[in-house]
């Protein structure tokens, strides 16, 4: 599902340059979890941008599902976030005016769904992460864990091939955390989704498939 040859990504001019990602390589599976390891500042959120076709590198290659992402034009890349990769991220990014089910149908909005479609997906997905009363709560309205949940809920909207997820549990308290993490396990299993998440919670490291540590920029498997 995932093809890494040769990635690095580097910031900044001499002599503060940042090497942020050296020279990486790695292959994922279809349906497997990865977790990627290692402590701040070691290019965990770096390399996730890289796959997830949200940065460019300065030399490597990327391949998702068979499409090489560092080869695509920006309308490409935009094509790609729609239907093939999703996110989520530590701060969870929804729109506070919005309820959770219109959140999660924002993916459905931009490919221009029918309504009734849209609305049925959403309710699916909101009962798929246990949020089904929730539906017409703002997030302002739901605790930290219940937003993180409808933004899973939203990333999977699309169908997407592949989900990122950068530190996904930052912000939540040690249970609320644990119920997150063994839903997204669920959900690789469930819906065949293929998942790349950068954490430091062991739990969620317990989980995956497989462990990816990188230091330095450098990722060893």
């Amino acid at each position: 599902m995932v093809s890494a040859r040769g990635l690095s990504r580097a910031y900044g001019s001499a002599p503060n340059l940042v090497h942020a990602v050296r020279d990486v390589s790695f292959d994922v599976a279809p349906g497997e979890l990865v977790a990627l390891v290692g402590r701040s500042g070691s290019g965990k959120t770096t390399l996730l941008n890289l796959l997830g076709g949200l940065d460019r590198p300065d030399s490597g290659t990327v391949v998702v599902d068979g499409t090489e992402v560092t080869a695509m034009d920006d309308a490409g890349l935009s094509r790609l976030r729609r239907e093939t990769v999703s996110y989520v991220f530590q701060t969870f990014g929804l729109l506070p005016a919005l309820t959770a089910a219109e959140n999660v149908g924002i993916p459905l909005r931009l490919r221009r769904t029918p309504v009734a479609e849209r609305e049925q997906r959403a309710a699916v997905l909101l009962d798929l992460v246990g949020l089904r009363d929730h539906a017409l709560q703002r997030p302002g309205e739901l605790s930290g864990g219940q937003q993180q949940r409808v933004a899973i809920a939203r990333a999977l909207a699309g169908s997407p091939r592949l989900l990122v997820a950068d530190e996904p549990t930052g912000q939540l308290d040690a249970e609320t955390g644990l119920a997150v993490m063994a839903l997204l396990r669920g959900i690789v299993e469930s819906e065949g989704v293929t998942a790349v998440v950068a954490t430091h919670d062991a739990v969620l490291v317990s989980l995956a498939d497989r462990v990816l540590t990188i230091a330095d920029g450098r990722v060893e498997s």
